[in-house]
């Protein structure tokens, strides 16, 4: 399966802020309760990581208020022999 880094954004007014964080924990998702928030420093988003078969599936794990507006991004590591490849992707 691969990794997935989830960014959810909200708005930063006060009664978004604790509109989001409710919905996050009603899910009762063990991803989504234990989300990283970044409201007290006026970052008003949430981020999780996931493992998924694809971003499709990673999405559908974001509540359904939230997915339009979340950036999944695929997770990576790295080894200094996969720089080459990373080389050839990039040119590509």
């Amino acid at each position: 399966m691969a990794r997935f880094l989830i960014e959810v954004p909200h708005e930063a007014e006060l009664v978004a802020c604790v509109r989001a964080i409710e919905v996050f924990h009603e899910t009762g998702s063990h991803f989504l309760t234990n989300a990283d928030w970044g409201c007290l420093d006026d970052v008003h988003k949430a981020w999780f990581i996931l493992e998924a078969e694809d971003k499709e599936e990673a999405r559908y794990v974001v509540p359904p208020a939230y997915r339009q507006q979340a950036t999944i991004t695929g997770l990576n590591k790295f080894t200094p022999d996969d720089l080459d490849e990373l080389v050839r992707h990039h040119q590509g």
